[in-house]
Parts: structure tokens; sequence; C-alpha cells
């Protein structure tokens, strides 16, 4: 697998920093941005592939984190996957919130796509519509069109039984025939943690400090989902030490096996960890 990168102008990234979204911020003081407002408005699923080493990433990076803490789509609740690449590593800055496993995501798209190579920064909308980090106004208008389309339903709640090194939560969907392709459904879940920054010492972006919207810090593949039927999971969710347990939420999600559209996505913060 080759990899690629976009490099943005200076006048692009003044373009992306002047970029006025509309609507007031809902973001909360505290908490992940993207557990706050619209509880009940459709989630839609906004994927950013992004490296601390890849100079072109940050703008992408601030775009996502604005999308999330204002919700600039009336009737969608919009909810970041920050997924950083290992691919960069070696050119002088080892991202500490990288991993194999985003790369290899983000190497299923690049067959969906029929791109020739994965590169950064790359934002994809419900895994459906790829967008540039310089393209805020084709971002909004994709997750306005897929808050739109017929939607499975997916509740996500943490149930007792949570500890220091682990929580559960239980996970309900239901309407899968609305959006199951051809192949059946899968779904994910995926553990987001906000108020992330970095100091980076070397590499593109050596000197500067970055901060970041949702930082996925694990993603897997849950269960197979029935088109005909409903399902509930239980799940356990570990928790690392270096966690702020106060920044993490957990995002479900259901996909088509063939195509990757999300369909459907619920969210839940985490409970304190006395929860019984």
């Amino acid at each position: 697998m080759k990899y690629a990168w976009v490099v943005l102008t200076a006048a692009s990234l003044a373009a992306i920093l002047s970029v006025q979204l509309a609507g007031n911020s809902r973001a909360s003081q505290t908490g992940d941005p993207n557990a706050a407002a619209k509880p009940s408005a459709p989630v839609v699923i906004v994927e950013l592939f992004t490296s601390e080493g890849c100079s072109s990433c940050p703008p992408a990076d601030l775009l996502l984190k604005r999308l999330s803490e204002e919700q600039p789509v009336h009737g969608a609740q919009v909810v970041a996957l920050e997924e950083h690449v290992d691919y960069w590593n070696h050119l002088g800055w080892s991202d500490p919130y990288s991993s194999a496993e985003f790369t290899r995501r983000q190497e299923d798209y690049v067959s969906v796509f029929h791109n020739a190579t994965a590169y950064t920064p790359q934002m994809i909308v419900d895994g459906q519509t790829e967008v540039t980090a310089t393209q805020a106004s084709k971002a909004i208008a994709a997750i306005e069109e897929s808050s739109h389309k017929t939607r499975v339903k997916v509740a996500v709640s943490q149930a007792a039984g949570s500890s220091e090194s682990a929580a559960a939560f239980d996970i309900s969907v239901s309407n899968a025939a609305a959006g199951a392709g051809k192949h059946g459904l899968e779904l994910w879940l995926a553990v987001t943690e906000c108020g992330l920054q970095s100091d980076v010492k070397a590499g593109e972006n050596s000197g500067e400090t970055l901060k970041h919207a949702a930082v996925v810090r694990s993603l897997h593949k849950v269960a197979d989902v029935r088109g005909d039927g409903a399902l509930e999971k239980a799940v356990s969710v570990n928790v690392s030490k270096q966690w702020k347990r106060d920044q993490l939420s957990v995002v479900a999600f259901v996909a088509q096996k063939d195509t990757r559209k999300i369909v459907g996505a619920g969210i839940s913060s985490f409970a304190p960890r006395n929860l019984n």
C-alpha cells in the first residue's frame, strides 16, 4: 500500500480558519462535545484520518473539532471520529494516538472509493462521502444530506458493573432492514476521548501545539446485524489508566459490510466509575 498526503497552501489554511460554521456552539465545557446537544437528532459520523506528523493535517483537525463542537447542521448530531494513522511515524515524529488498526480501516476505504492510495488528511461522512480539509461547505452539505436518509436506530446506554478498568454498555439496534445492504450489516464500537493535545517536538509540525477533536482510542467490530430483526448487545469496554474517564464517549454504529456506508449510530458518555 502506498500513501500520499494533501499539501495545503497558506491561503488554504487561512480559508479553513476563516470558515464561519452556521449556528451557535452547543459544546459543554467538560466532557465530549460529541455527546453534547441534540440527543434526538440523527447521529452522523464524520471520520478523519490524520497524523500529528503531517503538516497538512492540523487544519483538518480544527475543522472536525469545530463541526463537532459547533454542530452547524440543524436536525443532525455530528459525531467526530478522529483516527490517527501510523504511516507517518517514520518521518520524524511518532504520533502517540496512531495505530495500524486505523491505517487498515482507511485502506478499506481506499478500496471502496477506488482511490489510488491512502492520504491524509481524509474526511469521510457516514462512510459515504469524501471531503478534503479545504471543503468545510461540502462537509456540511454531506452531513445534512446524510441526516435526511432513512436510518437504522442505534441506542447506547451505560449499564451497571463499571469498574476502574472497564465499563459496561447496552446497545440496542432496531429497524435494521432500513439500512440492510446486499451483504448484511455490522455493528462497530468506538471509544473516543476529547480534550487531547500534543506539544510536537519533531517532524513537520515541530514546535506546534496540536489540539484534537474526539480521538478514537479503540475501534472494533462487535457483531453482525440481521436485517430482519433487532439486536440487543451487552458489551464491556476496557479503559486504559492513561485515558481521562470524564472525557470518554462510546460510539456504536451500524455499517453495510460491502459498501462501508454507515446507516445508523448512537453515542453515550461515560457515567462515573461508581455506577452500580
